[in-house]
């Protein structure tokens, strides 16, 4: 009872504070904070350099990262046909001048003069080395001491391990956690420092800045930074003097950074050259029309909510007028999945390009194929795209043309290329999954198989189940896999079993 007047005296002495009270107060609380501020400016040192890299918590990562200055995409550099030729002559004695042959099958299946340039031959596999040497070259002699770092799980980690072990340059690469360890094994056998941070390539940037920040390592941006497109513009180049009169040159897109220098290589010295770009997007279905920075781009609209599997980059840059984020997912283009397209590269590419033409993953997968049995050449995802896109028809007006599409990797893990070369063949009709409803009595799958094998196809899987059956209990699904010649075979399997099997179905 004590407390609960007490308690009552004070919300009564509470109630009869004025308001000029409590303006006071607030006033007096101001001038404290005030008093406080200045007393602590003066007896606080200013921060050390090893302070600033310091975050609140007291860990070792930076509040604000920093930015590279070379990438800034409110103040893109254009690169000039003067880089790329400079590139040419500095690198020319530091990576491979790579073949440009014309393949006599595919010419003649697709009809036209088709030549491949075939970057996939240079030392590490891929055209990444000829921006990484260039860039490489012209650091200074005390960015050449300190190293340089880039975040990268493929190629470009590759090529800048590579070419620094040649020059003698530290490098470090940070590379996400799901690397293939191929590509992982192989840096450090270049001598470079490999870190893996992170579940993305998004994450591993922001490790490599805060490094960039604490150790004064030069980034090397693998699609964006200008030396990185000068180099990339050499194999324009080098198309013009082996194919000289080329009609079309027809690129794989991610960050856009190939594309940039050898548009600019070859609409410099050939203005009439058609440039035509390539990259994968899924679920094709209508076509739109956009206008940005003064052309007009066309693409598709899909069947879902996600454009693209691989590279939605470079259509949403195309759609804001400036690079924009845009959500990546696994592909089998993993080099062209850049989840930004370079800001360099957008403003370089501007007017350069002729056609944006673009391929679904499935039509990758057969390029793939097509690849490896005709030109006997293994080839990565991003690589392929190319080639995708005349094998599916989209290129029309190529036709009886001399085209020049370049292989720009091989980089693709082996458990990849199994999965890869088995999608293709069941794109290009030689390989079929059926499901077929039989009799369960002793001899009903044999028959089914006798049948299969009498149409000249061989199974490759059987499965079969009971419990899930919808018709009666003395029936059986079977699940096929088999091995057919072409599209024309498997219309004439699917015929013949539907003549003798009421339940078949792919």
């Amino acid at each position: 009872m004590v407390t609960n007047k007490a308690h009552q005296r004070v919300a009564k002495h509470e109630r009869k504070r004025t308001t000029s009270d409590v303006h006071d107060g607030i006033e007096y609380n101001k001038k404290i904070r005030k008093i406080n501020k200045e007393f602590l400016e003066k007896v606080t040192p200013p921060p050390s350099p090893s302070d600033a890299t310091k975050s609140s918590d007291g860990g070792s990562e930076p509040d604000v990262l920093p930015t590279d200055p070379a990438c800034d995409p409110d103040h893109p550099v254009k690169i000039t046909f003067s880089d790329v030729s400079s590139a040419a002559f500095n690198i020319k004695n530091g990576v491979l001048r790579t073949p440009c042959n014309k393949s006599a099958n595919l010419s003649k299946l697709l009809d036209m003069e088709l030549y491949f340039k075939k970057e996939y031959l240079q030392v590490t596999g891929s055209f990444k080395e000829r921006g990484a040497r260039y860039a490489l070259s012209r650091l200074s002699k005390e960015e050449k001491e300190r190293g340089v770092i880039a975040a990268s799980a493929g190629n470009h980690a590759l090529a800048l391990s590579y070419h620094g072990q040649q020059l003698g340059i530290p490098v470090n690469v940070v590379m996400p956690v799901f690397a293939p360890l191929m590509k992982i094994g192989m840096c450090r056998s270049y001598g470079a420092n490999v870190i893996l941070k992170g579940d993305n390539i998004g994450k591993a940037k922001e490790h490599a800045m805060r490094l960039v920040a604490e150790k004064k390592f030069k980034y090397i941006n693998g699609y964006d930074h200008p030396d990185i497109l000068a180099g990339q513009g050499t194999i324009g180049l080098e198309i013009l003097e082996q194919v000289p009169d080329v009609d079309a040159v027809v690129v794989p897109v991610g960050g856009a950074g190939l594309i940039a220098g050898i548009a600019v290589a070859v609409k410099t010295l050939k203005p009439h050259i058609q440039v035509i770009i390539t990259f994968l997007l899924e679920g094709l279905k209508t076509v739109q029309q956009h206008s940005a920075m003064g052309r007009t781009y066309v693409w598709y609209a899909l069947s879902r909510a996600v454009e693209s599997d691989t590279c939605p980059s470079y259509t949403e840059a195309l759609k804001a007028g400036k690079p924009v984020m845009a959500s990546v997912r696994s592909t089998l283009a993993d080099g062209l999945a850049v989840p930004m397209v370079g800001g360099n590269a957008l403003a370089t590419l501007e007017g350069l390009v002729d056609k944006h033409v673009l391929v679904c993953e499935e039509s990758t997968a057969l390029s793939i194929l097509r690849l490896i049995e005709m030109e006997k050449a293994v080839v990565e995802g991003g690589g392929a795209v190319g080639l995708a896109a005349m094998i599916t028809g989209k290129l029309p007006e190529l036709r009886g043309k001399k085209v020049v599409t370049i292989l720009t990797g091989g980089n693709i893990d082996t458990t990849v290329l199994g999965r890869t070369i088995e999608r293709g063949l069941a794109v290009d009709g030689r390989l079929i999954r059926l499901e077929v409803v039989v009799s369960d009595r002793p001899g009903g799958i044999a028959e089914l198989a006798s049948q299969i094998a009498h149409m000249g196809a061989s199974i490759k899987d059987i499965f079969h189940e009971r419990a899930w059956i919808a018709t009666d209990v003395f029936s059986v699904r079977v699940k096929v896999v088999a091995e057919t010649r072409d599209r024309q075979h498997v219309a004439e399997l699917e015929e013949m079993l539907r003549s003798k099997y009421d339940d078949v179905s792919p």
